[in-house]
């Protein structure tokens, strides 16, 4: 198992460390079911609410990426750190990390244009991989 992960609050929580390395052996976003029942096979004893609120808190952490599929479900996956967008096989799931600086530059244009500052924005685009 990996070193304990930092809490946002500073704590360690050996839980949250087990669901980091669960989600490390993903390459694809996975629902907190997933995560769930992956951890199960393992024999990680963890409840499914615990995986549902510590992936929320690691999400808002800045440590996973979430995006809710088409069905409408939320997803996760570790996330690289820097500010990026995500390409997406609607088939099976492969997710790349993107830059889109020309969608940077319309949102901060965007944004000054009518008067916002303190902007976010998330990119999905959604398509069949060259394997399908």
């Amino acid at each position: 198992m990996t070193d304990p992960t930092p809490t946002p609050r500073g704590r360690t929580s050996a839980k949250r460390a087990a669901i980091a390395e669960t989600l490390a052996g993903f390459e694809d976003f996975r629902s907190a079911q997933d995560v769930h029942e992956e951890m199960r096979r393992a024999d990680r004893r963890v409840g499914l609410a615990t995986v549902y609120r510590t992936l929320q808190a690691m999400v808002e952490g800045g440590e996973l990426d979430s995006l809710r599929s088409e069905t409408g479900e939320v997803t996760y996956r570790l996330c690289s750190g820097s500010h990026h967008h995500h390409l997406v096989c609607r088939v099976c799931g492969k997710a790349l990390e993107v830059e889109g600086p020309a969608v940077e530059t319309w949102a901060a244009a965007t944004a000054e244009a009518h008067g916002f500052r303190d902007i976010s924005h998330t990119v999905e685009l959604v398509g069949t991989c060259s394997d399908h």
